[in-house]
């Protein structure tokens, strides 16, 4: 891979950084922690100064969460494979980032997704089976069969809906900021993004109209390492991605993206700072697609194998699980009932979504106005008395 170890990295954790001509050395920023936040060792024992002093219970419950996320984004592939479902876009090597972020959220903090985080809905009290349904676009959808699948939205848990076009939700997260802030709402909005949107207008948008009104805001960069196809090393000339937090005025963080609690721990501060008006914070979440971008795409025709065997001796569900068992808090049998759980809830869950009906034609009709008006009416009357196609009904 292009880019290079940090001299400050840690062993094992590889950072995306270029030396642009100096030799790695940058001027430094009292905006910008260059340092990736770690809380994790590599013995696997903690950093009491940066510990979150989650409970046992939520720690078990976190890590519960990333491994159903994981059996769910690969029986999701399978069921692409099978022709059962169109589409999946998963977070396979990216959990910690996601149900890290997650969980440190409030109950009245709002999540902008990128098109990842079914892991952060489903944390925030989504049914699998709404997950699902939405998966196959069937009559139960909530979004009635209108995306394509892995396009959620859960207003009930206070999470915007997916959109295909890069960096979309970004400046949707700080507009949906600056409201609350002009309301005395006390409710921080958080926003996940690939490295790749950084470069998108979208990105300009919301990073500047942060930092100008200090709109409580935490920018969640997972820099995965690609976007799609292009490197991170190619994707910015910036010596980090948490340098771009420079030029807006907010705040920059790097966090090791796989591990949970480091996770965890910065984005609960920058919810804090933003809680307490002290404007936005952007954290760059070190991490890797072990997949590919989707199941639209080939990894194997851009990067090497060795890389990703590389990362998967990092792979953060691993990490998690080494330091539950080192609390005695995990093992084996553990963990085989949670995988055999896990797999037969979601089994469930699809032999329900393939029975249910397709949307009615007519709900195409509808949540575009408060009240229809006549010329629409009539578009749908004729619509549903008009021929059907061979093998489509109502």
């Amino acid at each position: 891979m292009s880019a290079t170890p940090s001299p400050k990295a840690a062993p094992g954790v590889k950072e995306f950084a270029h030396d642009n001509g100096k030799n790695g050395h940058h001027a430094v920023s009292p905006l910008v922690t260059y340092e990736p936040i770690r809380v994790m060792r590599e013995d696997g024992s903690v950093d009491p100064a940066r510990d979150p002093g989650l409970t046992d219970a939520r720690m078990v419950e976190l890590y519960c969460t990333m491994v159903r996320t994981r059996i769910i984004d690969e029986r999701l592939v399978t069921l692409q494979r099978q022709g059962r479902i169109g589409f999946h876009i998963g977070s396979l090597g990216e959990e910690a980032t996601i149900i890290g972020s997650a969980a440190a959220a409030r109950k009245q903090d709002w999540i902008f997704p990128c098109y990842r985080e079914f892991g952060a809905l489903l944390l925030r009290g989504m049914p699998l089976q709404t997950y699902v349904d939405n998966m196959f676009g069937n009559g139960n959808d909530t979004v009635k069969g209108r995306q394509m699948p892995d396009h959620y939205s859960g207003r009930a848990y206070n999470f915007g809906s997916v959109s295909s076009p890069i960096g979309t939700q970004i400046t949707q997260a700080v507009g949906f900021a600056w409201a609350a802030k002009m309301k005395k709402d006390d409710l921080v909005t958080l926003v996940y993004f690939g490295e790749g949107a950084t470069s998108s207008n979208e990105f300009h948008n919301g990073a500047n109209f942060a930092g100008v009104f200090k709109t409580p805001t935490v920018f969640l960069c997972r820099n995965n390492g690609w976007a799609i196809s292009v490197p991170a090393s190619k994707q910015s000339a910036s010596q980090t991605f948490a340098d771009k937090a420079i030029a807006y005025g907010i705040r920059g963080v790097r966090v090791d993206g796989n591990d949970l609690l480091a996770v965890y721990s910065a984005t609960r501060e920058a919810i804090e700072r933003g809680s307490r008006g002290e404007g936005a914070t952007l954290l760059e979440l070190l991490t890797y697609r072990l997949s590919g971008h989707s199941t639209s795409d080939d990894p194997k025709a851009y990067r090497k194998d060795a890389e990703v065997d590389q990362w998967k001796s990092k792979d953060p569900n691993v990490r998690f699980r080494t330091w539950l068992e080192r609390r005695g808090l995990w093992n084996d049998k553990k963990q085989t009932e949670l995988e055999e759980q896990a797999a037969a809830d979601l089994q469930e869950c699809v032999k329900v979504a393939e029975k249910a009906p397709p949307p009615p034609l007519e709900s195409m009709f509808e949540d575009v106005f408060q009240e229809m008006p006549w010329h629409l009416r009539e578009q749908r009357d004729e619509l549903l008395k008009g021929p059907r196609a061979k093998g489509h009904g109502h």
